[in-house]
C-alpha cells in the first residue's frame, strides 16, 4: 500500500489522499483549498495523476475542504463511484451545488470589475458540474464492510464531526489503515461521540486543534451574557456561523437558552439558505444525534427561517433586539456582510 498526500499537508484544506494497491487507485476525500488566495489558487493546479485512472472516491464527510473538489475531478474525467454515508450524500446535495453556485458568482464578478488576468474569466467548475458528480454517488451505512475493489475492504465509522461524518478503515493483506477524517467531541451538545477503533496497524489523523487546548467556558453561559447584556441595551446579536454543523449548535443552545427563560423571548433569525436546508436534516438524521425527534423538531423551529435576499434585508430595518445567525462564518462572503454593515457601528 502507497500513500500520496495531495492536500491538508502544511495546511487544514484541500483533504486528498491517495492511496495505491493492487495496481488499484483510490482517494480518501476530494475536497478543495480554502482559505487566503495563495491557498485557493492550489485548486486550479493539475493533479499529478490523471483523474480518468482513479477507480473510487472515498468520503468522510461533506465539507467542502473535504468534497468540494469532487465535481471538478469528474469534470476532469473521473468516472468511478463515489462512496459515502446516506447523511453525508444528503449534505453534499446541498453543498456541492452550492460551491458550483459561488464559483459562477466569481468569476462573473472577476469579469465585471476587471481584476482578473484571464479573459473572461471562468468558473472552477459550475452549479451543473456539480449536479452531474452527484450522479456518481454510492450510499453506504456505518460499520459494515464493502468490498469496493480487488484488494481494498472498506468501512465507515461514526466520527461525531458532522451528519454522516466517518472515521474510514481501509483493510488491505490483513493490515488496517485508518483515516479519521474530523472528529468530533466526545461530550459535543449535538452530535454523538466518536466511536472508539479498536485496532488499527496505520493512522491518518486530523491534527487541527493539535497545539492548543480548547477553553474550559461553557460557550451557552457566554452566549447568555452576551444575549442578555446586548437585549438590555436594544442592540442585536449577530453571529456569524459555518452553515452545516455550527449553525444547528446554536440553534441548540438557544433552543435551551430559551426553554429555560435564562434570556428574553426576542426573535431568533436562521439567515443563510444553507443552514436552513441543513438544519431540515436533523429531523431527517436522528439517529445521527443525540436530540430525540421532539427536540429535534423544536429546535428547527426555534427560528425564523429566512430564504429571500429580501426577507435578509429586511432584518436589519427591525429595530427591535434579536439574534441572527448568518453565513460565512469566517465573514469572507454571504450575507453576514451587509448585516454587518448595517450593525457593526452600531454601539449598541
Amino acid at each position: 500500500m502507497q500513500i500520496t498526500f495531495l492536500g491538508a499537508t502544511e495546511t487544514v484544506t484541500g483533504s486528498k489522499y491517495l492511496l495505491t494497491h493492487n495496481n488499484k487507485r483510490v482517494l480518501i476525500d476530494c475536497g478543495l483549498f480554502q482559505g487566503y488566495k495563495e491557498l485557493r489558487l492550489r485548486n486550479w493546479a493539475k493533479l499529478p495523476i490523471d483523474p480518468e485512472s482513479i477507480d473510487a472516491v472515498l468520503l468522510t464527510h461533506a465539507h467542502i475542504d473535504h468534497s468540494g473538489y469532487i465535481p471538478l475531478l469528474v469534470k476532469n474525467g473521473f468516472k468511478g463511484p463515489i462512496f459515502a454515508t446516506e447523511a453525508t450524500f444528503d449534505l453534499c446535495k446541498i453543498l456541492l451545488p452550492d460551491s458550483g453556485h459561488l464559483q459562477e458568482e466569481d468569476a462573473k464578478r472577476a469579469n465585471l470589475y476587471g481584476y482578473t488576468k484571464h479573459k473572461p474569466a471562468l468558473p472552477l467548475y459550475t452549479r451543473q458540474d456539480a449536479l452531474d458528480a452527484l450522479e456518481q454517488f454510492d450510499t453506504v451505512e456505518f460499520a459494515r464492510i464493502y468490498p469496493i475493489l480487488d484488494g481494498f475492504k472498506v468501512s465507515w465509522h461514526r466520527a461525531g464531526h458532522i451528519l454522516g461524518a466517518a472515521m474510514i478503515m481501509v483493510e488491505f493483506d490483513n493490515k488496517k489503515c485508518v483515516f479519521t477524517g474530523d472528529l468530533g467531541r466526545p461530550n459535543d451538545p449535538v452530535m454523538k461521540p466518536p466511536v472508539t477503533i479498536q485496532e488499527t496497524d496505520y493512522l491518518v489523523t486530523e491534527s487541527t486543534y493539535g497545539n492548543r487546548l480548547h477553553e474550559q467556558t461553557d460557550p451557552k453561559e457566554l452566549l447568555k451574557t452576551i444575549i442578555n447584556r446586548t437585549t438590555k441595551r436594544g442592540g442585536t446579536v449577530l453571529i456569524p456561523s459555518f452553515a452545516v454543523g455550527r449553525a444547528q449548535m446554536l440553534l441548540y443552545e438557544l433552543y435551551l437558552l430559551k426553554l429555560n427563560k435564562d434570556i428574553p423571548d426576542i426573535p431568533i433569525y436562521l439567515d443563510s439558505p444553507m443552514a436552513i436546508d441543513a438544519t431540515k436534516l436533523f429531523y431527517q438524521h436522528a439517529k445521527e444525534h443525540r436530540l430525540s425527534k421532539d427536540i429535534a423538531l423544536e429546535v428547527c423551529k426555534i427560528a425564523t427561517y429566512t430564504n429571500t435576499t429580501d426577507e435578509s434585508k429586511a432584518i436589519d430595518n427591525n429595530p427591535m433586539p434579536k439574534v441572527v445567525i448568518s453565513a460565512s462564518g469566517m465573514m469572507t462572503g454571504g450575507r453576514v456582510l451587509h448585516h454587518l454593515r448595517v450593525f457593526a457601528p452600531d454601539a449598541k
